[in-house]
């Protein structure tokens, strides 16, 4: 089995992740499945980011498209509109704080890394819905998180379909992780994309068999926050998942996930901790 790297390189500043980091979640749209992640007014999404480095974020995701099953089409610009500009403020108002733009188009990539203060790309795409992304990370060769999605928002959760889940997405995973490293890139993180072209059945298999993707040697990234697999199977909504989330996120890490990405900073961190303790108590 191969062995994860402990660090990545972010902006020239290694991020140690021998210690789970966690993500929070800026959406700057109108229609992220979640209510309590929309934050489309400047002061608001401000307000979010210094709230969630007071709670101990790590890193934070800032999207404008959302990716929620069926969700509309957003073009180009207003994508730009929505993100860089966000980026721009956020990284001015938090200068150590480690960005990332939660985008599949390489134009507002690019934009975002160079003139606005990312340096992470999140690509749900897993490089599918802009052949030039591949291209943009090898060039910047910044982190670039892999996401697996089967069909694209609008389509991915019409009847998904896997031989086998985890290993269809290993091999999947594989061959696009073997181009990426033979053109030098040096900084992959996995995300097996829950949520995304998976059944709730689908996804909790993803969770309790972690520890296969383990074997790509690169760091996971588990993004269950508030998803339907939680409050459709507790019969609640979205704003009561927080509860489920935290359980499924103490499964991630015991199961060997690196990054938390979540709507909830404080109580990630919160678990990051307790399973750590956990682990001490084991060597």
């Amino acid at each position: 089995m191969a062995l994860k790297p402990r660090y990545i390189n972010v902006n020239g500043k290694l991020l140690d992740l021998s210690v789970p980091k966690v993500m929070g979640i800026i959406n700057v749209t109108p229609d992220s499945f979640y209510e309590g992640s929309r934050f489309f007014r400047e002061e608001d999404y401000l307000k979010a980011a210094v709230k969630m480095a007071e709670d101990g974020a790590d890193i934070l995701d800032i999207g404008g498209y959302s990716s929620r099953p069926g969700a509309t089409d957003v073009t180009l610009e207003e994508e730009g509109t929505r993100v860089l500009k966000a980026i721009r403020l956020i990284s001015r108002e938090l200068p150590d704080m480690v960005i990332s733009v939660d985008t599949f188009r390489a134009d507002i990539a690019k934009e975002a890394v160079l003139e606005c203060g990312a340096g992470i790309i999140n690509d749900i795409s897993g490089g599918e819905a802009d052949k030039e992304m591949f291209h943009l990370v090898e060039k910047l060769n910044v982190p670039y998180i892999l996401m697996h999605m089967q069909g694209t928002p609008r389509t991915m959760q019409k009847n998904p379909v896997y031989d086998d889940v985890v290993a269809d997405i290993i091999r999947w995973f594989g061959e696009r992780i073997a181009r990426l490293q033979s053109a030098g890139v040096r900084d992959l993180i996995f995300d097996p994309g829950f949520g995304f072209g998976k059944t709730a059945s689908q996804n909790f298999d993803l969770l309790r068999r972690l520890g296969d993707f383990l074997i790509a040697g690169v760091p996971l990234l588990v993004g269950v926050s508030r998803k339907s697999m939680i409050w459709k199977t507790l019969e609640i909504m979205p704003e009561g998942a927080l509860n489920g989330t935290t359980v499924l996120n103490t499964i991630a890490l015991l199961n060997g996930a690196d990054i938390l990405r979540v709507h909830d900073v404080k109580e990630a961190v919160q678990a990051v901790k307790l399973v750590q303790m956990l682990r001490k108590t084991e060597e």
